[in-house]
């Protein structure tokens, strides 16, 4: 009889702290309504009218805005959004394993404090970090500047090569954080069970860590590919304009008020973004590997 009483307590705790936490997620609710949900609905509306701008006088409904997606300049830039983040995806995944990988094994104490000052930069405007970048990676920069070498920086501003590397440097420790969580869940015995069945190191690498390690990269793939897909920024900044990637259109589409058109692609990323957050959730269904 007291055991179901302090059951029936638990359970009214439960249900109390419960409905606590529901109220206090009603402000995230609400934030995300307004600036994300309204905003895609607006979208999904003016993406067929036929008007100047966001007005309702002379609108027009109509189809004509999808042209845009068969325009050579699109299909282009879809190339270049592609390329970039697949490659930047490809690289993140290397690095960001090998980073992950040797600080689960190292045996430093707070390896959280090492995970936070890879994280660190995150915090700063990731436009200041682009441009920061940029004056990096220009011929006279505060290098040359200091050891009086000017001329022989990098110049490498209005190249591929600046915009991987920009990329690669902005998105790493979004690929680095999911795999090393999947790492640290990873059952010490494993190891040592997969040891006394006589496979090499290289072996259990491949057979058991990098399998019980795939919901990290899956996610971290996510990640490091839905911004680089999308952005603008870096290849602005960084290509000095000589490479243009969907996110640059939807940007100009939207600076010279052409509102439809942008927002026909605008959507389109949208999708491609809702389907990628469902493979998440396919693979991780908990969200653990995620930020």
């Amino acid at each position: 009889m007291q055991k179901t009483v302090k059951l029936d307590k638990r359970a009214q705790a439960a249900v109390h702290n419960a409905h606590n936490l529901h109220r206090w997620s009603i402000p995230y609710f609400v934030w995300l309504g307004v600036f994300a949900v309204l905003p895609a609905i607006v979208m999904l509306v003016i993406m067929f009218w036929d008007t100047e701008g966001i007005s309702f006088k002379g609108m027009e409904w109509t189809i004509t805005n999808f042209t845009i997606l068969t325009e050579k300049s699109t299909i282009i830039a879809f190339f270049n959004s592609l390329k970039y983040s697949v490659v930047t995806t490809v690289v993140c995944i290397f690095f960001g394993f090998l980073v992950a990988y040797e600080l689960y094994k190292s045996k430093i104490k707070n390896k959280y404090m090492i995970l936070l000052l890879l994280v660190l930069p995150m915090w700063t405007n990731i436009l200041l970090r682009i441009n920061g970048l940029a004056s990096f990676f220009k011929a006279n920069n505060i290098i040359t500047d200091i050891f009086g070498i000017n001329g022989y920086g990098l110049d490498i501003i209005g190249t591929d090569f600046a915009i991987y590397l920009g990329m690669i440097f902005t998105y790493l420790p979004f690929m680095v954080m999911p795999i090393y969580t999947s790492l640290e869940k990873i059952d010490p015995l494993l190891h040592e069970a997969a040891l006394d069945l006589g496979v090499t190191e290289t072996k259990k690498f491949w057979k058991v860590i990098v399998p019980l390690a795939s919901k990290g990269i899956v996610s971290g793939s996510i990640m490091v590919l839905l911004p680089c897909l999308s952005g603008f920024a870096i290849p602005k900044i960084l290509g000095d304009g000589n490479v243009t990637l969907i996110g640059n259109i939807i940007e100009q589409s939207f600076t010279n008020m052409s509102y439809n058109q942008g927002a026909v692609l605008a959507i389109v990323l949208l999708i491609f973004i809702l389907g990628s957050i469902l493979i998440v959730n396919k693979v991780d269904k908990e969200g653990e590997t995620l930020l």
